[in-house]
């Protein structure tokens, strides 16, 4: 091999190796920051990680939702029909949370089984219309 090509094959190496250390560390920062979700029935059968942040979505529980204390805490059931795990979030809720709602809740497990969730996410019903829309579409059959 001559010089040249000595020079240019270890810039092809040198190359391959910097994207192959960049697509790794991009990889591996996706995988730490990636965050699965899961029902109740998936929580309660143990398919839910004990230590990382996750997400778990199902409707509020009739009846469930107590404030225990003066603050901020809120604690109430969510349900996907078949299993329910109460749900302990410090802070200030959407304005569309109540009961019987459908929400998504990001948190983690706490060692008794109790989802200590950081953000709640209220999710409004998939039939919505803004009501400018609603009284636009009750006023054509007029």
């Amino acid at each position: 091999m001559t010089p040249a090509r000595k020079k240019r094959f270890g810039l092809i190496v040198l190359m391959v190796a910097g994207v192959a250390v960049g697509v790794g560390l991009a990889l591996k920062s996706l995988n730490q920051n990636i965050m699965f979700f899961f029902t109740p029935s998936e929580v309660i059968s143990g398919k839910a990680p004990n230590s990382k942040l996750f997400r778990m979505g199902g409707m509020v529980v009739e009846g469930s939702v107590r404030r225990p204390g003066d603050g901020l805490t809120v604690q109430f059931g969510l349900t996907d029909n078949e299993q329910q795990v109460t749900v302990k979030f410090t802070g200030i809720l959407p304005d569309l949370f109540r009961e019987g709602q459908g929400i998504i809740a990001n948190g983690r497990l706490n060692d008794s089984g109790e989802f200590v969730a950081e953000e709640v996410l209220a999710k409004h019903d998939e039939t919505y219309m803004p009501p400018e829309l609603a009284d636009m579409k009750m006023g054509e059959g007029n």
